[in-house]
């Protein structure tokens, strides 16, 4: 019986040392050290237009809809007309230009009078697992430790500034792990919501699990703010309680089919992609703009995640006799991709998708990630105090360099933070500040402006390892030319009458 009793006493020793390096990532100590207070996120109400919003929010009985202004956007995602899908046709009903509505109830419920802390929560990839959905052994735990890091700062640099409003409340990260199961993902929203008691929620990366997290989140009624899925159609599903502040892949594409086409004048291009729903989905804008300007892709190829061995895609792409090279994946297969192409004398330039900017990549592509090329959701190197300071705070907090996933992490749970100081404890209007914000949220990845269907559609750069580092340009940098983006507004104008 002893020896029984000790052989389980082992296996939890070695169970607890397998998981607690990936717990300890997530929050390792350090000081906290609060840049100026002129640098950090807004805490209060710094948009006046929201006075009126608040006005008519706070002002409706439980039966009542406020009568708020929806924003209208002119051009969907800053998209040029020459890529634009269906241009030359006029649709009965153009989505994403006018801004979803929330009609239902919610409004009148009173802030609690007793919480002992305002929690926040936090669904990202943190822990390992495996899964059909995120095609085997899960891979994405690097960018959910960076994320929950951003989050995790902006909560603690709240509390030392006060915390909850003037009732010196402080907030509380709930954090959890997405594990890549779908139904998982939606009953971690579930806890989250109903049991935890969480005033928002920000995650997640995966593109399927984000999809199924958002539905929940409808259902439940709560905001979530997105930060790491770079999915296109994550913000085209119309839920009026769903927010990114991260520039996604239809903003990267286009800035990648303009220097390929219109720059460049490449005439053959070929893919690589990876199997799962963020290699199919990140490469469908550069594929449809590389048709609608004349230049359909050459050859798409797909690979399984997981493998080492891409010599049938690559054989199958010197045949088509593709001038450049397009990888849309993580940065590790992208890296192994390049080795095996130069290996066997593909000298085509070689783009990537931004999971290439990455330690990762430059570490196995060693003296051939040199003259790689990838579009990024925004700029690292612009000069901003706030972004120094945050990066300095970050370094001495969790001892490593922020990455894009934890500055984007940061800026959105600074954006809830700032929506429960000025809404209250209320789901619903803090899904009302956000929306009916005007101003540009001044985040450390630069100004953040919402669109119409709440998604960040800021500039974003192109990054280019040279010299033993990635630099980075904007389009005006590498003179890069866009197509004609009309002003015009595209809701209001007739409807063809020929619906045949």
């Amino acid at each position: 019986m002893k020896r029984i009793y000790l052989m389980i006493c082992l296996l939890l020793l070695v169970v607890s040392f397998q998981i607690l390096p990936a717990q300890e990532t997530t929050d390792q100590p350090g000081v906290l050290k609060l840049p100026p207070e002129e640098y950090l996120p807004p805490m209060h109400l710094d948009d006046p237009a929201l006075e009126e919003v608040l006005r008519k929010i706070n002002g409706v009985d439980p039966y009542e809809v406020p009568d708020l202004e929806l924003k209208r956007d002119k051009t969907y995602a800053r998209t040029a007309e020459d890529v634009e899908p269906y241009s030359g046709v006029v649709p009965f009903k153009e989505h994403f230009l006018e801004q979803m509505p929330y009609t239902g109830p919610g409004r009148a419920i009173p802030e609690p009078e007793q919480v002992d802390t305002v929690k926040l929560g936090f669904i990202g990839p943190i822990m390992s697992t495996v899964s059909v959905a995120t095609g085997g052994k899960s891979h994405e735990e690097p960018l959910g430790i960076q994320m929950l890091k951003g989050a995790r700062l902006a909560i603690e640099q709240a509390n030392a500034r006060g915390g909850y409003k003037d009732r010196s409340i402080p907030f509380e990260l709930v954090v959890t792990n997405d594990n890549g199961l779908w139904g998982a993902s939606g009953n971690e929203i579930v806890t989250m919501a109903y049991k935890d008691n969480v005033w928002a929620i920000l995650g997640t990366i995966d593109g399927a699990n984000s999809h199924i997290a958002i539905r929940v989140a409808l259902k439940a009624e709560i905001p979530m703010m997105n930060t790491g899925d770079t999915d296109p159609t994550f913000i085209e599903t119309n839920i009026p309680w769903v927010f990114r502040c991260i520039s996604d892949d239809r903003q990267m594409g286009y800035l990648l089919v303009d220097y390929l086409y219109r720059k460049m004048g490449y005439k053959r291009v070929g893919l690589i992609r990876a199997s799962n729903r963020y290699g199919r989905f990140g490469v469908r804008e550069v594929k449809d703009g590389s048709r609608r300007l004349g230049q359909p892709i050459a050859l798409e190829m797909a690979y399984t995640l997981g493998t080492d061995d891409f010599g049938l895609q690559l054989d199958r792409l010197v045949q088509a006799d593709v001038e450049a090279i397009v990888h849309w994946g993580n940065g590790g297969d992208a890296a192994r991709i390049l080795n095996q192409m130069r290996a066997r004398g593909m000298d085509q330039p070689f783009f990537a998708s931004d999971r290439a900017v990455s330690e990762e990549f430059v570490q196995i592509a060693g003296k051939n990630a040199e003259g790689v090329m990838c579009p990024y959701p925004w700029d690292p190197e612009r000069t901003d105090a706030k972004l120094d300071y945050f990066r300095q705070a970050f370094r001495d907090r969790f001892g490593v360099e922020p990455d894009t996933y934890a500055t984007h992490g940061y800026d959105g749970m600074n954006m809830l933070i700032w929506a429960t100081q000025v809404a209250g404890l209320n789901r619903a209007k803090i899904r009302d500040v956000l929306a009916y914000r005007t101003k540009p949220w001044p985040g450390v990845s630069g100004d953040i402006y919402l669109t119409a269907a709440m998604d960040d559609v800021g500039e974003v750069s192109m990054a280019r390892f040279e010299n033993g580092k990635w630099s980075f340009y904007t389009r005006e940098d590498l003179e890069v030319p866009q197509g004609f983006i009309p002003a015009r507004d595209r809701i209001s104008r007739e409807a063809t009458g020929d619906l045949e």
